[in-house]
């Protein structure tokens, strides 16, 4: 679609598990399985030896590419306050163990959570060092990235790529334009969390919808043109930043390598 050659379909909670391997089979593209935050309020416990078990079951499926989207969500008021900050503190440390037992990458949401989301990671490879060819502690990408250049360097340093996408079309968010400006290239992978984080031309403002205009639907089609407007803020060409996210994506997830040869 419009470009796109290939999607990652990350699940959000065990009833969806199946649902998503299955629409990641029929379009030819890969999936993630994890608990999102948002979504621990209705887990069991139980549903953390389901992802295990799932892991296990799926672990020659090459379309099985990160154990995700899981993370820590401190902006949501339920979850920022007892009992549910630690339940998803403890789920969100679960998964970490469960990527690392099975040796998969993680795909992060991180929402106004930053540090507490990097005690864990760093926690967890010093408990359990990885031993890969690249040195890297982690793999796997911090979605929707909206930090601090401190802590994009600390995700980095982990072995993360930081994800970019409809935000940084808005004019107004400085810092995320300007961390996507200067960053280094290899770096940065680009997604559009469809269908939500719409980029600007999408977007309707409160009176918009009041006044019978629907919000834009965010799709993997409006990529390329949020690839352009980072191009455009980095100085470069379209086509090369494409590229260059691309491989970027490759690393971060390495099984993608084999569905994406040409790549």
């Amino acid at each position: 679609m419009n470009n796109v050659a290939h999607c990652v379909l990350p699940a959000v909670e065990v009833a969806n598990f199946d649902a998503v391997r299955q629409l990641a089979q029929a379009g030819g593209d890969s999936y993630a399985l994890g608990i999102h935050p948002l979504c621990v309020k209705q887990a069991q416990e139980a549903d953390l030896a389901t992802l295990d078990a799932h892991l296990l079951r799926y672990r020659d499926d090459p379309r099985l590419v990160a154990v995700g989207e899981i993370g820590l969500d401190y902006f949501v008021p339920e979850l920022l306050t007892s009992p549910l900050r630690e339940r998803q503190e403890y789920f969100y440390v679960e998964q970490l163990k469960l990527a690392r037992k099975h040796d998969l990458p993680v795909l992060l949401h991180v929402r106004r959570s930053v540090d507490r989301v990097l005690k864990g990671l760093r926690a967890l490879a010093k408990a359990a060092p990885r031993g890969g060819p690249d040195g890297a502690a982690w793999h796997g990408i911090a979605h929707a990235f909206n930090g601090s250049q401190q802590q994009a360097e600390a995700f980095i340093a982990l072995g993360f790529k930081l994800g970019f996408g409809g935000a940084l079309t808005y004019e107004r968010a400085l810092q995320l334009r300007r961390l996507a400006a200067s960053l280094p290239l290899e770096s940065l992978v680009m997604e559009t969390d469809a269908p939500d984080i719409p980029p600007h031309w999408l977007y309707r403002t409160a009176e918009q919808r009041a006044s019978g205009e629907p919000q834009g639907r965010n799709e993997p089609g409006e990529l390329p043109r949020i690839g352009a407007e980072l191009a455009a803020l980095r100085g470069m060409n379209a086509a090369d930043l494409a590229l260059a996210t691309t491989g970027n994506a490759l690393g971060a997830l390495p099984r993608l390598r084999a569905l994406l040869p040409s790549a």
